[in-house]
């Protein structure tokens, strides 16, 4: 039996429209009659959801005027087996290290005293 799966990449988007808190995601989700907090908000760019309201998900794909296929990705797992996490099997480069290696990087911060 073949087992596939998704990839999630809210995160990705997010950084190639140079978005990169997503404390940002607040207002522009709330803008569209979408009321998450901020922990589930940063929760659903980090973590790979398992279930998804479709109005979110429409939501996400107007602010990054972005499709369902940029946002999620069908991966063949093969066929089902125990994993016993002791294969030395490298990974394909998924999630920080694919933003990383595309070169998305947050702006530098600017430290200013009180005093200016």
């Amino acid at each position: 039996m073949m087992t596939i799966g998704f990839e999630w990449r809210l995160r990705e988007v997010m950084a190639s429209a140079g978005i990169f808190a997503t404390s940002k995601l607040v207002p522009l989700l709330r803008e569209r009659g979408i009321e998450l907090s901020s922990s589930q908000i940063y929760r659903l760019a980090v973590e790979k959801p398992e279930r998804l309201n479709l109005h979110v998900l429409v939501a996400l794909m107007d602010i990054f005027e972005c499709s369902a296929d940029d946002l999620i990705h069908k991966v063949n797992l093969g066929a089902a087996v125990a994993a016993t996490g002791t294969s030395g099997d490298d990974k394909a480069i998924t999630g920080t290290a694919a933003i990383r290696d595309k070169g998305l990087r947050p702006p530098r911060a600017r430290v200013i005293s009180p005093d200016a």
